[in-house]
Parts: structure tokens; sequence; C-alpha cells
């Protein structure tokens, strides 16, 4: 990813700076980025769990897994989507394999961009519901869902209601009553909580607040390079 949305914090001023590239070329490769392992799908081996922490971190992976990073993500940010649709299928085979673990930290500056000027808080909420179930697959399924086919356009205004987020919940092999937390906007409160501990814990580690953002232990990876997972999972 040769760029991101960046949020900036400074006294009362906000400054939210927006580049995407979808269409990415790397001098190192000479060729256009192509998305990796493309056809895995999400991780789907049985033994992958999900844990929802109690500061709202989600983490996704093996108990044994080799190596555990940190992501940060904003669901309405069309960076963090370039990022999971040329590499989620590639962590999710790592994490398939137990050479990655993923600890998703979901941000909500994003909010005011939405048509409901809140719909990065519901998405998160969602996110939570399906993950406090424990189920891996289900959980990988529905975050490449929200993130790739899924994404409403921030262009556009775009949002998804909880119903519709229940839906794609159900098509990821969440369980009824995952579906019904997302419908009836259980973990909302909750969610905005989780969203600003995890704006200030970015801000700390990093000296500002940026989606998408993966650290490999407290550190910032280059997700520029085309063979960033690669190298995290070898």
């Amino acid at each position: 990813m040769s760029s991101r949305t960046t949020f900036l914090l400074g006294g009362v001023a906000l400054v939210v700076i927006v580049l995407v590239v979808v269409y990415l070329v790397h001098s190192n490769s000479g060729g256009a980025l192509k998305v990796q392992e493309d056809g895995y799908g999400a991780a789907h081996d049985p033994a992958v769990s999900a844990l929802l922490d109690s500061d709202g971190a989600i983490v996704l992976g093996k108990p044994n897994a080799a190596k555990t990073i940190d992501v940060y993500e904003d669901p309405m940010c069309p960076a963090c989507g370039s990022l999971e649709h040329y590499y989620g299928q590639q962590i999710s085979k790592e994490v398939d394999a137990g050479k990655l673990a993923v600890r998703y930290r979901m941000v909500n500056f994003l909010d005011p961009k939405s048509g409901t000027k809140d719909y990065s808080t519901r998405a998160i909420a969602a996110i939570d519901c399906v993950a406090a179930d424990g189920e891996g697959p289900a959980f990988s399924k529905f975050h490449l869902a929200l993130f790739t086919t899924k994404q409403p356009s921030e262009e556009n205004g775009g949002s998804l209601s909880n119903d519709e987020l229940a839906a794609i919940a159900k098509d990821a092999g969440a369980s009824a009553d995952v579906q019904q937390c997302i419908a009836k906007g259980d973990r909302v409160d909750e969610a905005r909580d989780h969203a600003q501990a995890a704006l200030a814990g970015l801000k700390k580690a990093v000296g500002q607040v940026e989606t998408p953002t993966v650290l490999d232990g407290g550190k910032n990876v280059d997700v520029s390079d085309q063979n960033w997972v690669t190298k995290l999972a070898g």
C-alpha cells in the first residue's frame, strides 16, 4: 500500500487526508500488484478461534501461532479495503497455517463520512458480536466481506443497516444469536468505547492515527512492500 487514510488530532482541529491507490505499481517488481493467494478466501481451519479481549481487540488465530501482529482499521476506510483486497486472503492462509495470528483493533474516526454518521461504530459492534462467539472461520469470513465486497463507499456517504450487517454475518456462518446481537445493535456502546481506546493506543504507539496500520512488536510494518505478509510469516 503506497498510501493510507490519515487522521491527525490537534486541539480542536481534525484533519482527515484520504488518498486511495486501487491500482498500485511497485518498482521492485516492475509490475502491478496482484491479489495475493487469490482464491484462498477467509481462514477456514476449525482450529482457528476469535477472541474478543476486554479492551476490544480481536485476536484471530491458533493458540500456538508463531507470531501475533496488530492491524488497525476503520470499517469505512477505503485504503483498509484495498489492504484486505490485496492481502486479506494471504493473511488468512498464514493464520490457518499457524504462522500468524492477527490482533484486530478497530477505530471509528470515519463515522461522519457515512450516510448514517455512525456506520463505523455500528460495524465495529457487529464485528464484536461475531468475535464474541469465538468461531474463527465465521469471524474471518465476515471481516473480509466487510472490508472488500460489502464495504460502503466513503465518497458517496455509504452505509449499511444493522439488518444488512446481520445478513452478511449469516452468510459468513454466524449463529442466530450473533445475527440478533447485530440486528439489535447490542454492542454499539461498547464498540464506541473500544474504538476510542484503539484510537488512543495507536496515537501513542506511532504518534498519529492512520489506517490501515500494521504493527509487528509495536513497530510499523511497511505495507507498501508487496512481500510484507510473506516476511512476517517467514
